[in-house]
């Protein structure tokens, strides 16, 4: 198959390339429950990051373990609809691939509870 950007050059192919990742965003929005409520955890933590009195590399750090989370989402659904793509059949390795993707998950969320955490208790609590 031909790269969709074969050919296409300067703003043409930022446009399209943006124009992709809105499909990306809309599609697993659409179709997966973990990253709506991903998305919806991260429209409540962001400004609440935002509003926080910490220092700017608290609201960084914050802020940043919120949004990997929608990108370790967004991957691990990518892996998802791509094993899903190659056969439905229950195979070792689909799983494999699958619970992997679902631990990163795992360990973004956690890193966001460990962050938070310590910038809230060293910036807020000293």
């Amino acid at each position: 198959m031909e790269s969709p950007f074969k050919g296409k050059t300067g703003i043409t192919r930022l446009l399209n390339a943006f124009g992709y990742s809105i499909d990306g965003l809309r599609e697993c929005y659409r179709l997966e429950d973990a990253f709506r409520q991903e998305v919806l955890l991260a429209a409540i933590l962001l400004p609440v990051a935002i509003f926080l009195p910490v220092s700017g590399l608290g609201h960084a750090l914050m802020i940043g373990s919120v949004l990997l989370v929608l990108i370790v989402e967004l991957l691990n659904s990518a892996v998802e609809a791509t094993v899903d793509r190659v056969g439905l059949e229950k195979h070792n390795l689909s799983k494999r691939a699958k619970d992997i993707g679902s631990a990163a998950v795992l360990i973004s969320l956690v890193n966001v509870v460990a962050i938070w955490t310590c910038v809230i208790t060293g910036e807020l609590l000293t």
